[in-house]
């Protein structure tokens, strides 16, 4: 241990630690950045290359998300700290259903989207470095089934994570109990640094 090292403060328990902080975050950036990029091209010509561009940047982000969201369960379920719901107990009871909805309901969204794409008989793209081709020789009759479902779902997810961020801005700006503190980026890289300087993950 360094002197740097030494001089860190303690975790501080009343927050996540810095992994589960990052994740959230990139998750969260990567869910609002994938729903507008359709509302985008959309707006454009068809098969024009800057909607190409979009809706091949929509599948790579897609499958980039979908690694944010293997680790992030696989993080929760080993090492990441969880923390009591807060508020009253009706409130305590939707935040576990929204928490829970949305564990659920991204992991089918990623999973209808790449059915979507092989329904189209078409490759995902992972940002010219490589496609992974349809290994399922999905019907082209079903990829107006699993487009609507992709589409509703999305409105979904993006309505619940709303009233996720409207709760939490409640949390900090009414009733002022410190809960958004949990998930604030200011300290997620201190937390990170000083697991690895101790030699161990935060838990």
């Amino acid at each position: 241990m360094t002197a740097d090292t030494a001089s860190m403060p303690p975790a501080d328990r009343s927050r996540y630690d810095g992994m589960t902080i990052a994740l959230h975050w990139l998750t969260a950036l990567l869910v609002v950045v994938m729903f507008a990029l359709p509302q985008i091209w959309q707006q454009l010509e068809r098969r024009t290359p800057p909607r190409l561009f979009l809706i091949d940047l929509h599948f790579s982000l897609g499958m980039t998300l979908t690694g944010i969201v293997l680790i992030r369960i696989l993080w929760r379920a080993v090492l990441g700290r969880r923390l009591p719901h807060a508020g009253p107990e009706l409130a305590r009871r939707a935040s576990r259903i929204v928490h829970w909805a949305l564990y659920i309901l991204l992991p089918a969204q990623l999973a209808l989207g790449f059915l979507l794409r092989w329904a189209q008989h078409q490759p995902l793209p992972y940002f010219g470095l490589f496609v992974i081709p349809d290994p399922f020789s999905i019907p082209l009759e079903a990829r107006t089934v699993i487009g609507v479902l992709h589409e509703w779902n999305a409105w979904v997810i993006i309505v619940l994570s709303g009233a996720h961020a409207v709760a939490a801005l409640v949390h900090h700006y009414v009733l002022r109990d410190g809960l958004l503190h949990r998930m604030m980026l200011g300290q997620a890289t201190r937390s990170v640094a000083q697991s690895a300087a101790d030699g161990a993950p935060p838990v």
